[in-house]
């Protein structure tokens, strides 16, 4: 299956604070809110949902292609997901600024506070499949991105014909129930995680029920609940992967969204799927950044028989990578 993965290529820097968010929050003053967290550490990484999704999707044996804008400082990170087995020749530089760039504080309860800065991503609404040259594709991740750029994409997907799946995620607060109501329309999947479902609920006045009869595939995650595989009037629970130490949760729905989708890829029953982004996710999640989770095919398909049962399906991925990746 040929995967054009659209949407944020950024840099994430990633703070810790020792103390919970709830306890410095007061209900009644949301209103004039004014707070400052004094963070222990911070870290720099690669990041943005479409490498995210991009870069586990190499570790799983495929090589998709990721399209989106970045800045001039993007040569280091060209590098690392050429390495990882990412095709970027469908990513555009923008010389003049600087790549987009996400600040997430997460606290002891693994809450997240987040502002991301779009940088060279605002360019993204004036880049286009057919700019691209990806047309003729099998399908399109539609992931966070300039607002204008995800209502493009959509749309041009709708005029040819190109199947796609829908993941408005971080994008959510900022979109209008009109607009995301707009890039859904005709979408072949879209996967939420169940805050996201809700908030979507409320813009758009649609429910799960509505959402199901709408799109084909619906697949609502629900963090350490797992995951709701919605599809032809069945519900498929899955449960999470138990993770060995949840070091930080950015990332693990990216993570998840590559495994599902490699599961797609492969034709393989949906809740095995699933299970493939269950065992992504734990991977995310137990690593600081979202791109420092490694693992061989070998690796990978041993630890998820320690748990799971796939019926030997899952000797149908290569254990050997791709030409023009490294398995670390």
């Amino acid at each position: 299956m040929r995967i054009v993965v659209t949407g944020s290529v950024a840099y994430d820097y990633l703070m810790r604070f020792p103390g919970r968010f709830a306890e410095h929050i007061i209900g009644e003053q949301l209103h004039q809110v004014s707070l400052s967290f004094l963070v222990d550490d911070m870290t720099k990484h690669w990041g943005g949902v479409a490498a995210n999704i991009a870069y586990t999707l190499a570790l799983l044996g495929l090589r998709p292609k990721l399209m989106g804008t970045v800045g001039r400082d993007f040569g280091d990170y060209r590098d690392w997901l050429e390495h990882a087995g990412v095709d970027t020749r469908t990513v555009r530089q923008i010389d003049n600024v600087f790549t987009a760039s996400f600040f997430a504080n997460t606290d002891l309860d693994n809450n997240q506070i987040a502002s991301f800065y779009t940088g060279a991503m605002a360019y993204a609404r004036d880049y286009s499949l057919k700019d691209a040259g990806e047309l003729d594709t099998d399908l399109v991740v539609i992931s966070p991105n300039d607002p204008q750029a995800m209502i493009n994409l959509a749309e041009e997907c709708r005029e040819h014909g190109i199947r796609f799946l829908y993941d408005p995620s971080q994008q959510v607060p900022r979109l209008s129930g009109d607009e995301l109501i707009q890039g859904m329309r005709g979408a072949y999947a879209m996967i939420v995680n169940a805050y996201e479902a809700e908030v979507i609920a409320k813009k758009t006045g649609k429910s799960i029920e509505d959402l199901r009869q709408e799109i084909a595939l619906l697949v609502v995650t629900r963090g350490k609940h797992g995951s709701t595989i919605y599809h032809e009037g069945e519900e498929i629970a899955v449960p999470a992967f138990p993770v060995r130490e949840i070091k930080d949760p950015t990332g693990g729905g990216d993570a998840y969204r590559a495994g599902f989708l490699r599961g797609m890829a492969a034709g393989l029953p949906l809740k095995l799927a699933g299970e493939i982004g269950s065992l992504c996710a734990a991977y995310a999640l137990e690593h600081v950044g979202t791109q420092n989770h490694r693992f061989t095919i070998s690796e990978f398909v041993a630890r998820f028989r320690s748990e799971f049962d796939d019926g030997g399906l899952l000797d149908c991925l290569p254990v050997a990578a791709p030409a023009g990746t490294s398995q670390r």
